[in-house]
């Protein structure tokens, strides 16, 4: 069983930057996918970023585009979002999740991610 730890979350004014960080305790397989997943308050979740493993290709949301960068080390296991100029609206419980068999295609709905971490709370104030 995989097992996904976040951290890096916190509270910041708009403007400013994070990188959240995911830990997993095993080997991603070469054919999952990796995504961050956002819950703002009142809202449903989304999944913001993802990235697909054997063939690197990523997805982002339009909300986050142009500000979010997620990216991987692969000999740690360990996931990144880094956001940078953050808005208020960016507020919201981050959970990194996993797509064991996403092979070459986006995993960008929440009912294809197999694995989940407990999240980190990020909040922006203006």
């Amino acid at each position: 069983q995989v097992q996904l730890m976040e951290s890096g979350g916190g509270s910041v004014q708009a403007g400013r930057s994070l990188r959240l960080s995911c830990q997993a305790s095993a080997s991603t397989l070469s054919n999952g996918c990796l995504g961050w997943v956002r819950q703002a308050p009142g809202q449903d979740r989304e999944v913001i970023v993802s990235v697909t493993l054997e063939n690197s290709l990523t997805y982002y949301a339009d909300s986050v585009k142009g500000r979010f960068t997620i990216s991987q080390d692969n000999v740690k296991n360990v996931l990144y979002d880094q956001m940078n100029n953050l808005k208020p609206e960016d507020s919201g419980m981050y959970s990194c999740a996993e797509d064991r068999l996403c092979f070459k295609h986006r995993a960008t709905a929440l009912d294809e991610y197999d694995y989940w971490g407990q999240g980190t709370q990020v909040t922006v104030s203006s």
